[in-house]
């Protein structure tokens, strides 16, 4: 089994940043792509980045130039620096990454439980 916890969510002011944090612990054989995604009150989830295990990295418009994904496959965790930040960039953020664990010949998709990202004055 396999686990993926968000941190690093929390208030701030338009224009400030904050840095997300998605550790995957368990038992893992590999990672291979790793994602963010976010959910706003009343909205569809939408993708925000992913990164893969070459570190090729894709972007929603909506946050280009703004937001960077990067990973630390030492420590099996994905990060998102989020610069800029809009109050439209409210949402509940998850991490998204699919797994092979060490009981398992193939990849399986898995979700976190989200952290909160709130941007008002």
């Amino acid at each position: 089994q396999v686990q993926l916890v968000e941190s690093g969510g929390g208030l701030v002011q338009p224009g400030g940043s904050l840095r997300l944090s998605c550790a995957a612990s368990g038992s893992i054989f590999s990672i291979n792509t790793m994602s963010w995604y976010r959910q706003a009150p009343g909205k569809q989830r939408e993708w925000v980045a992913t990164i893969t295990s070459g570190d090729s990295t894709g972007y929603a418009d909506s946050v280009k130039g703004r937001f960077t994904i990067s990973r630390d496959n030492a420590k099996n965790t994905v990060h998102l620096q989020m610069n800029s930040l809009k109050p439209e960039d409210t949402a509940v953020y998850y991490c998204y990454a699919i797994v092979k664990d060490r009981s398992r010949s193939y990849f399986r998709n898995y979700w976190g439980q989200g952290t909160q990202v709130t941007v008002s004055s």
